[in-house]
Protein backbone atom coordinates (compact mmCIF):
# COMPACT_ATOMS: atom_id res chain seq x y z
CA UNK A 1 0.00 0.00 0.00
CA UNK A 2 1.26 3.48 -0.81
CA UNK A 3 0.08 6.99 -0.09
CA UNK A 4 1.39 10.36 -1.18
CA UNK A 5 1.72 13.83 0.32
CA UNK A 6 3.12 17.15 -0.89
CA UNK A 7 5.10 19.45 1.40
CA UNK A 8 6.70 22.81 0.69
CA UNK A 9 9.29 23.72 3.29
CA UNK A 10 11.67 26.18 1.71
CA UNK A 11 14.42 24.66 -0.40
CA UNK A 12 13.42 21.28 -1.79
CA UNK A 13 17.01 20.05 -1.53
CA UNK A 14 16.58 20.25 2.26
CA UNK A 15 13.20 18.56 2.33
CA UNK A 16 14.35 15.73 0.07
CA UNK A 17 17.46 15.08 2.17
CA UNK A 18 15.48 15.13 5.43
CA UNK A 19 12.85 12.61 4.30
CA UNK A 20 14.96 10.38 2.07
CA UNK A 21 16.14 7.97 4.78
CA UNK A 22 12.99 7.81 6.90
CA UNK A 23 11.55 4.34 7.43
CA UNK A 24 8.36 3.92 5.42
CA UNK A 25 9.22 6.62 2.88
CA UNK A 26 9.41 4.97 -0.53
CA UNK A 27 10.36 7.98 -2.66
CA UNK A 28 10.96 11.71 -2.33
CA UNK A 29 10.75 13.77 -5.52
CA UNK A 30 11.63 17.48 -5.58
CA UNK A 31 9.39 19.61 -7.74
CA UNK A 32 7.01 22.52 -7.96
CA UNK A 33 3.43 22.75 -6.69
CA UNK A 34 0.65 25.21 -6.13
CA UNK A 35 1.15 27.49 -9.10
CA UNK A 36 -0.46 28.32 -12.40
CA UNK A 37 2.31 27.75 -14.94
CA UNK A 38 2.25 24.34 -16.61
CA UNK A 39 5.54 22.42 -16.28
CA UNK A 40 7.59 25.37 -15.00
CA UNK A 41 11.37 25.48 -14.98
CA UNK A 42 13.47 26.24 -11.92
CA UNK A 43 14.26 29.68 -13.34
CA UNK A 44 10.56 30.42 -13.87
CA UNK A 45 9.69 29.35 -10.33
CA UNK A 46 12.53 31.47 -8.91
CA UNK A 47 11.09 34.50 -10.74
CA UNK A 48 8.10 34.21 -8.35
CA UNK A 49 5.69 34.72 -11.25
CA UNK A 50 4.42 31.14 -11.51
CA UNK A 51 2.84 30.86 -8.06
CA UNK A 52 4.68 27.58 -7.44
CA UNK A 53 6.54 26.64 -4.28
CA UNK A 54 9.53 24.33 -4.15
CA UNK A 55 7.84 21.16 -2.93
CA UNK A 56 8.58 17.50 -2.33
CA UNK A 57 6.26 14.69 -3.30
CA UNK A 58 6.58 11.99 -0.67
CA UNK A 59 5.42 8.47 -1.47
CA UNK A 60 5.08 6.47 1.72
CA UNK A 61 3.69 3.30 3.24
CA UNK A 62 1.02 4.34 5.78
CA UNK A 63 1.44 0.99 7.53
CA UNK A 64 5.04 1.95 8.36
CA UNK A 65 4.79 5.72 8.86
CA UNK A 66 1.75 7.86 9.47
CA UNK A 67 0.91 11.21 7.93
CA UNK A 68 1.13 12.67 11.46
CA UNK A 69 4.68 11.30 11.78
CA UNK A 70 5.57 12.98 8.49
CA UNK A 71 4.09 16.26 9.76
CA UNK A 72 6.09 15.96 12.98
CA UNK A 73 9.33 15.59 11.03
CA UNK A 74 8.33 18.40 8.66
CA UNK A 75 7.62 20.87 11.45
CA UNK A 76 10.88 19.95 13.18
CA UNK A 77 12.98 21.27 10.28
CA UNK A 78 11.08 24.37 9.15
CA UNK A 79 10.42 27.72 10.76
CA UNK A 80 6.62 27.76 10.59
CA UNK A 81 6.45 31.43 11.64
CA UNK A 82 8.19 33.06 8.68
CA UNK A 83 6.11 33.95 5.66
CA UNK A 84 7.69 33.24 2.27
CA UNK A 85 11.05 32.54 3.83
CA UNK A 86 13.16 29.76 5.27
CA UNK A 87 16.51 31.02 6.51
CA UNK A 88 18.20 32.99 3.74
CA UNK A 89 15.88 31.53 1.08
CA UNK A 90 13.35 34.29 0.51
CA UNK A 91 10.36 34.48 -1.83
CA UNK A 92 6.97 32.93 -2.43
CA UNK A 93 8.71 29.97 -4.05
CA UNK A 94 10.17 29.19 -0.59
CA UNK A 95 6.86 29.41 1.26
CA UNK A 96 5.79 26.68 3.65
CA UNK A 97 2.68 24.79 2.60
CA UNK A 98 0.96 21.47 2.97
CA UNK A 99 -0.85 20.56 -0.24
CA UNK A 100 -3.48 18.09 0.87
CA UNK A 101 -4.87 15.45 -1.48
CA UNK A 102 -7.93 14.52 0.57
CA UNK A 103 -10.02 15.61 3.55
CA UNK A 104 -8.09 13.33 5.89
CA UNK A 105 -4.79 15.09 5.14
CA UNK A 106 -6.47 18.49 5.40
CA UNK A 107 -7.99 17.63 8.79
CA UNK A 108 -4.73 16.18 10.13
CA UNK A 109 -2.69 19.18 8.94
CA UNK A 110 -5.13 21.76 10.33
CA UNK A 111 -5.34 19.92 13.66
CA UNK A 112 -1.56 19.53 13.85
CA UNK A 113 -1.12 23.27 13.37
CA UNK A 114 -3.85 24.08 15.93
CA UNK A 115 -2.22 21.79 18.49
CA UNK A 116 1.21 23.26 17.81
CA UNK A 117 -0.13 26.79 18.27
CA UNK A 118 -1.98 25.77 21.44
CA UNK A 119 1.26 24.35 22.84
CA UNK A 120 2.70 27.87 22.97
CA UNK A 121 5.85 26.81 21.14
CA UNK A 122 5.11 29.27 18.33
CA UNK A 123 3.21 32.54 18.43
CA UNK A 124 1.67 32.38 14.95
CA UNK A 125 2.09 29.63 12.39
CA UNK A 126 1.95 30.78 8.77
CA UNK A 127 2.19 27.39 7.05
CA UNK A 128 -0.64 27.29 4.54
CA UNK A 129 -2.85 24.25 4.13
CA UNK A 130 -3.93 24.24 0.49
CA UNK A 131 -5.72 21.81 -1.78
CA UNK A 132 -3.40 19.94 -4.11
CA UNK A 133 -3.67 21.36 -7.64
CA UNK A 134 -0.58 20.21 -9.43
CA UNK A 135 2.95 18.94 -9.07
CA UNK A 136 5.71 19.10 -11.63
CA UNK A 137 8.94 17.19 -10.98
CA UNK A 138 12.03 19.39 -10.85
CA UNK A 139 14.84 19.08 -13.33
CA UNK A 140 17.07 16.03 -12.87
CA UNK A 141 19.98 18.01 -11.47
CA UNK A 142 17.90 18.78 -8.35
CA UNK A 143 17.31 15.09 -7.53
CA UNK A 144 19.52 13.78 -4.69
CA UNK A 145 21.30 17.13 -4.58
CA UNK A 146 22.59 16.80 -1.03
CA UNK A 147 23.75 13.24 -1.61
CA UNK A 148 25.64 14.26 -4.76
CA UNK A 149 27.09 17.54 -3.41
CA UNK A 150 27.71 17.06 0.34
CA UNK A 151 30.70 19.43 0.36
CA UNK A 152 28.93 22.28 -1.43
CA UNK A 153 28.57 25.29 0.90
CA UNK A 154 24.77 25.36 1.06
CA UNK A 155 24.69 21.62 1.70
CA UNK A 156 27.22 21.82 4.55
CA UNK A 157 25.75 24.91 6.22
CA UNK A 158 21.99 24.53 5.67
CA UNK A 159 21.04 20.98 4.70
CA UNK A 160 23.46 18.89 6.76
CA UNK A 161 22.36 20.35 10.14
CA UNK A 162 18.70 19.63 9.30
CA UNK A 163 19.49 16.06 8.28
CA UNK A 164 21.56 15.54 11.44
CA UNK A 165 18.78 17.02 13.59
CA UNK A 166 16.25 14.58 12.14
CA UNK A 167 18.62 11.64 12.49
CA UNK A 168 19.15 12.48 16.16
CA UNK A 169 15.58 13.37 17.08
CA UNK A 170 13.93 10.62 15.03
CA UNK A 171 16.70 8.00 15.16
CA UNK A 172 14.09 5.27 15.59
CA UNK A 173 12.51 6.20 12.23
CA UNK A 174 15.69 6.08 10.15
CA UNK A 175 16.18 3.28 7.63
CA UNK A 176 19.09 1.06 8.61
CA UNK A 177 19.80 -0.02 5.06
Amino acid sequence: MEDVCYLAGGCFWCMEAVFKDIYGINDVQPGYAGGTTVNPTYEEVCSQRTGHAETVRIRYDPEKISFDDILEIYFSVIDPTTLNRQGEDVGTNYRTAIFYINEYQKERAVNYIKNLEASGKYSKIVVSVEPYKNFYPAEDYHKNYFERHPEQGYCRVVIKPKVEKVRQKFFYKINNQ
